[in-house]
């Protein structure tokens, strides 16, 4: 290679080291450690006899959502989504489906540098009474149907999505639904 050639090579291979330096200082740090992928968010959806559902109120904002939140490495979808429904309501569940798995961020926003977040809406059925009291997540579980839905924590779920849920237990055999 000659000495010109060389020279415009290394001046490339020192430029893409700077503009990844300084882009990557400006990034949110989720972005910096790691290869970006998209968040995985189990929620717990649970229907009493009268087909009402069971929501908890977050202490984060006082509003209501399904019992849920992020899946931890190495457990499994039904291990995730029972384990946050007993720590948030006080239910021990078992999970019979999943309903949907839908891209929370989808329509929102645009930008690189949001968290993209897949909700996954997993049916459980309750097996036995409340356990226990809830942790520092939530301060309230009650159980709504679907015409008389508390204020909801939009972050976690949105109102499409409880309508879908509520179309779900009118309709069982309703295949996964997916974006």
């Amino acid at each position: 290679m000659s000495k010109r050639l060389n020279g415009r090579v290394t001046l490339v291979s020192r430029t893409r080291q700077i503009v990844r330096g300084t882009i990557s200082r400006h990034l949110p740090r989720w972005m910096k450690d790691r290869y970006p992928t998209p968040k995985i968010d189990v929620r717990g959806v649970v229907f009493d006899e009268q087909g009402r559902l069971l929501l908890v109120r977050e202490s984060s904002d006082g509003r209501w959502s399904l019992p849920g939140g992020w899946a931890d490495l190495g457990d499994s979808l039904s291990a995730a989504v029972t384990r946050e429904i007993q720590e948030e309501s006080g239910y021990p569940t078992r999970a019979t489906k999943l309903l949907a798995v839908l891209n929370l961020d989808r329509r929102r926003s645009r930008q690189p540098t949001s968290i993209n977040v897949y909700k996954f809406f997993v049916r459980c059925e309750l097996v036995g009474d409340v356990e226990r009291t809830r942790g520092g997540e939530t301060t309230d579980a009650g159980w709504f149907e679907e015409k008389a839905l508390p204020p909801l924590s939009l972050g976690r779920g949105r109102p499409e999505h409880f309508s879908l849920l509520f179309e779900h237990a009118r309709n069982p055999a309703r295949p996964t639904d997916f974006d």
